[in-house]
């Protein structure tokens, strides 16, 4: 048996990128920040924000371009996958991202103090994604 499933709660770092496939399928990208603080030693406070590429598809791709905004916090659940790709010095790079199966919004919309919209089934700026190839997301 094996168990693949991940679970963030963050914020968006910038807004959702919404595409269509050649073959006419919906994929949305967006990358959801998480913090952690603890204290050194020392006693100093010391964080650090580590980035989540996310991939939604579908349905839950188009819910994701409606409602997700950078800064909305969001519940992420899905799987992950690691693609690889040749940059432009033909070096061979690996790309993890969570295949988004569920979202939920949480708190309310950034800037409002209103409620998002009800959940769907299925620190600094937010790294970008590395290029795709063809029989692969369109972004």
């Amino acid at each position: 048996m094996s168990v693949n499933k991940v679970i963030v709660v963050g914020n968006l770092g910038r807004d959702v990128e919404v595409r269509h496939t050649p073959g006419g399928a919906t994929v949305a990208k967006f990358s959801v920040a998480t913090n952690e603080v603890w204290k050194d030693k020392n006693g100093q406070r010391q964080e650090h924000t580590e980035w989540h590429n996310i991939v939604a598809w579908g349905k839950l791709a188009e819910f994701c371009g409606s409602y997700l905004t950078k800064g909305r916090q969001v519940y992420v659940e899905g799987s992950l996958r690691t693609r690889t790709y040749d940059d432009e010095k033909g070096n061979r790079r690996y790309f993890t991202e969570l295949r988004a199966q569920t979202i939920q919004l949480l708190g309310p919309k950034p800037g409002t103090g209103e409620p998002g919209a009800p959940g769907a089934p299925g620190g600094g700026e937010a790294p970008e994604f590395p290029p795709e190839g063809e029989e692969d997301i369109p972004f």
